[in-house]
């Protein structure tokens, strides 16, 4: 099993930055695909980046543009790196571990327990 932590949620005003870390343990990191997720209450939560182990990328249209995400195979960790937020982006991030790349939430195996990111304006 993969035990995922999330970090470096926070607040920030609109137009500000934020650098999200996945931490993850267990078995071997670099054989899967890690993607993020959010929600906000009230709605379903949402498919925002993917990246496979050979750091082939996929966002959505929403933050494309403004958010990019990489991984360090070495330190079993994947980053998700928000740019010129807004408070639309207001939101629990979670990061997930899937076999394949794949951008629905069923498809993904392992799940950590989300960073709060408040975006101001």
């Amino acid at each position: 099993q993969v035990q995922l932590v999330e970090s470096g949620g926070g607040m920030v005003q609109a137009g500000g930055s934020l650098r999200l870390s996945c931490a993850a343990s267990g078995r071997t990191f670099s054989r899967y695909v890690m993607g993020w997720f959010r929600q906000a209450p009230g709605k379903e939560r949402e498919f925002v980046a993917a990246i496979s182990w050979i750091s082939t990328t996929y966002y959505a249209e929403s933050v494309k543009g403004r958010f990019t995400t990489s991984r360090d195979n070495a330190k079993n960790t994947v980053y998700l790196q928000l740019n010129s937020l807004k408070p639309e982006d207001t939101a629990v991030y979670y990061c997930a571990a899937a076999r394949v790349l794949v951008t629905t939430a069923a498809g993904y195996d392992y799940w950590g327990q989300g960073t709060q990111v408040t975006v101001s304006s």
